[in-house]
């Protein structure tokens, strides 16, 4: 029997478990390890969503980097408003150095393009993007999408850091809109 969870409103299923969120934050941190192993790399992980995959991400991390937040929001309740607000922003001394980009999930690609511009304003060497989930048929973007967790539907997802109206972060595994 699939054991519901409710938050609010909605009712949600278990989707991706921890284990297999556990598995696949390891295979892109070695991908990561590997591909920036020359580089000092800075990872800006994108709250409040990010804040699970973010530090488990570089609890595996083992070249030399540092890592910063930045706080941008787009959704109200389900719905992806389209309109990114910069809520805390970018201090460091980014000036061709590697940046990468943790999300929680791209979807949309509205925050992505927003972060991607005010990171090139200040003469980043490269970006990157590594994220726990990736809508393929919501994105319309061009940036590339360099780490993938899991590729997902359009459906709505909470828990490992996302959220519903501000509830659900704290689950470990990831769930669906039942």
């Amino acid at each position: 029997m699939i054991q519901l969870i409710r938050i609010q409103d909605k009712q949600f299923k278990p989707f991706i478990t921890e284990q297999k969120i556990a598995d696949a934050v390891k295979g892109l941190a070695c991908a990561i390890n590997e591909e920036l192993k020359d580089e000092f790399p800075v990872f800006l992980a994108v709250l409040n969503g990010s804040f699970m995959f973010a530090s488990d991400l570089l609890k595996e991390i083992d070249i030399p980097c540092e890592i910063s937040f930045v706080k941008m929001a787009s959704y109200e309740g389900t719905t992806n408003t389209g309109r990114i607000s910069e809520l805390i922003g970018l201090t460091e001394d980014l000036t061709n150095r590697t940046v990468v980009i943790v999300e929680d999930i791209v979807d949309s690609g509205n925050t992505l393009e927003r972060l991607t511009y005010a990171l090139k304003e200040r003469n980043v060497k490269q970006i990157k993007v590594a994220t726990v989930l990736f809508k393929p048929d919501a994105y319309k973007k061009e940036l590339q999408v360099d780490y993938v967790g899991f590729s997902i539907g359009n459906d709505f997802v909470v828990g490992y850091g996302l959220d519903y109206n501000g509830q659900g972060r704290n689950l470990k595994g990831i769930h669906v809109i039942a």
